[in-house]
């Protein structure tokens, strides 16, 4: 059965990229710059990766790839060469669904969220402002020298630009590109012609989701012409109004050659994680502002329960045996992602500066002391909740693109852990997240899982605990004949383990035994706070995140952690 993706599926990982100028390891990894010599940003960052013991000598030899192959060790545990790691990926913390004051709805200056960002951990951030007839006029073009300013004021963070494009036919999803000289005329190409709300074209009809499907053709030419080194595309809080059905999330992840895929995965998780906490003291809307109802434009086979979060995921992920399933078992690269959506952070003090005109300029003013906590509002910081781990070649933004392509990524809520090592392997060959495993019939297969427990207290000032891990497993069966099918009748957790420790590394092992069949595997854990049995029923989720209730979502208190698959193709 053939994956479609061909990253990491031999021995090795060996193939050479351009990774752009911007090669060397960040300052806080680099163990040979002096703490003193490092900015606070970069010493924040640098007495994070030591709470989780991911700094330093040590790390790597205890993970289960050793120094040769992807570890959890961010930093100084093995070779580099150029910024390339000789042995394992630099796992690279990041958001890609960030909003600014060029965005109708948000508030804050560029440099505001880059340094919000680097402050709570993040290497590499997207400015992912609405798209609009205003943002494609002006928007576009303007926000460009703020994100320069921003790169060379951080630079030991990746700042990408991009747009949250209104999909046509659907929801939103992240567009964004390598930077260079073609960034903007790209962007604001794309934007004006093929943007939902530039063009009137957002209703669920067939030419409209053609116009979406001929948007990403676009993207994938312009890096075939070489107007841009790259890029991607996430779909954006998939299940929150309904509106993304299965055939059109199908039809963009196959709009362009696997090899250079365009629209790789959507969001695990969305952002707005504050927006569920009770009053007083929260807005008490709905966990992820998913409190939505079907409407014209829904997609009629999605179930009510699908219009919320569970545990903070959406339920296209949440549900095991569900739509992402349903994609996976299909053999074809989907990703999941996790995000801020940052617009307007909970507990903030700062409001738009007076004055102004955002329709003529193209941008609120800057923000201004507003004297006051709000408390209505939804978001955190990027990086403060949630984050999206990238297993990375070396600090560059197309290694970052390459990790994201490849599917290497896992994501957590709440720093429920520090990192995460997964190997799949058979017949003297592995493969990591993303990945293929390709052996013979009947070969003896092995997973084993490092896990980097919580090596400190997160932003909400406490020492997270994993409770649990569950590995889950399903069939490959192929191309569905049906392309709004959204089960996987196969997929289920196939083994559990209790974590009886708090700190340092818990390794874990599952026996797929003799594979004669094309499958695959993905990770989840939790706090053990909240869970219930899946939507599929007891015999394949007897445990899995609760339906987040609207109006009393504590995040803090429902923390988890998903990987991304790996697949074990034999032949």
């Amino acid at each position: 059965m053939g994956h479609g993706h061909h990253h990491g599926h031999g021995q090795q990982h060996d193939h050479e990229h351009d990774h752009g100028t911007a090669s060397a390891l960040p300052a806080a990894f680099d163990t040979s710059v002096p703490d003193e010599d490092l900015t606070p940003e970069q010493q924040s960052r640098r007495s994070l990766l030591r709470r989780a013991g991911l700094l330093g000598a040590g790390v790597a030899a205890g993970s289960v790839l050793g120094q040769t192959a992807a570890s959890p060790a961010y930093a100084a545990t093995t070779a580099t060469t150029g910024g390339r790691r000789t042995g394992g990926f630099l796992w690279l913390a990041g958001d890609h669904h960030i909003h600014t004051q060029y965005s109708s709805d948000g508030k804050y200056r560029v440099v505001d969220q880059v340094r919000q960002g680097a402050r709570h951990g993040m290497d590499w951030l997207v400015i992912t402002d609405h798209g609009s007839a205003t943002h494609a006029k002006i928007g576009v073009g303007k926000v460009n020298p703020d994100i320069k300013e921003a790169r060379a004021a951080y630079e030991d963070t990746l700042v990408f630009q991009g747009l949250e494009w209104n999909i046509p036919g659907a929801e939103h999803g992240t567009v964004f590109v390598h930077p260079g000289r073609g960034e903007v005329s790209v962007l604001k190409q794309f934007e004006t012609d093929y943007d939902g709300s530039v063009k009137n074209a957002s209703d669920s009809t067939p030419a409209n989701e053609a116009l979406a499907v001929a948007g990403l053709a676009f993207l994938d030419e312009q890096v075939r012409r070489r107007k841009v080194k790259d890029a991607l595309m996430l779909a954006n809080h998939p299940a929150r109004r309904g509106v993304d059905s299965p055939h059109e999330i199908r039809a963009w992840r196959d709009a362009t050659d696997p090899g250079r895929q365009i629209a790789v995965g959507f969001e695990g998780a969305p952002g707005h994680q504050a927006s569920g906490l009770p009053a007083p003291l929260g807005p008490a809307r709905a966990r992820g502002f998913y409190d939505n109802n079907p409407g014209a434009n829904s997609f009629a086979g999605y179930p009510l329960e699908s219009y919320r979060t569970w545990g903070g995921f959406d339920w296209m992920t949440a549900t095991v045996g569900g739509l992402w399933d349903s994609l996976l078992a299909e053999g074809k690269p989907w990703w999941i992602t996790a995000n801020s959506d940052s617009h307007q952070v909970y507990a903030d003090t700062a409001v738009r500066g007076p004055g102004g005109d955002f329709n003529a300029n193209g941008r609120y003013e800057d923000p201004v002391y507003g004297g006051r906590i709000d408390t209505t509002q939804g978001d955190y910081w990027p990086g403060q909740y949630s984050r999206t781990h990238v297993g990375a070649d070396g600090f560059s933004y197309a290694a970052v693109m390459d990790g994201i392509r490849a599917g290497r990524i896992w994501v957590d809520h709440g720093r429920l852990i520090s990192g995460l090592d997964v190997r799949v392997a058979g017949g003297s060959r592995w493969a990591t997240l993303g990945g293929a495993l390709h052996v013979k019939n009947g070969t003896n297969v092995t997973l084993t899982v490092d896990v980097a427990l919580a090596g400190g207290a997160n932003w909400a000032g406490f020492v997270p605990k994993l409770a649990r891990v569950d590995v889950i497993q399903g069939d490959v069966t192929g191309p569905v004949a049906d392309k709004d099918t959204f089960t996987a009748p196969t997929a289920k957790v196939v083994k559990s383990y209790e974590i009886d420790k708090s700190t340092g590394m818990v390794r874990l092992t599952y026996d797929l035994g003799r594979v004669d069949r094309p499958l695959y595997v993905r990770l989840r854990g939790t706090d053990g706070n909240r869970s219930g049995v899946g939507p599929m029923g007891a015999a394949v989720d007897p445990a899995g995140p609760a339906i987040d209730v609207v109006g009393d979502a504590d995040p803090w208190r429902d923390l988890w952690f998903y990987s991304n698959p790996v697949w074990v193709l034999p032949s």
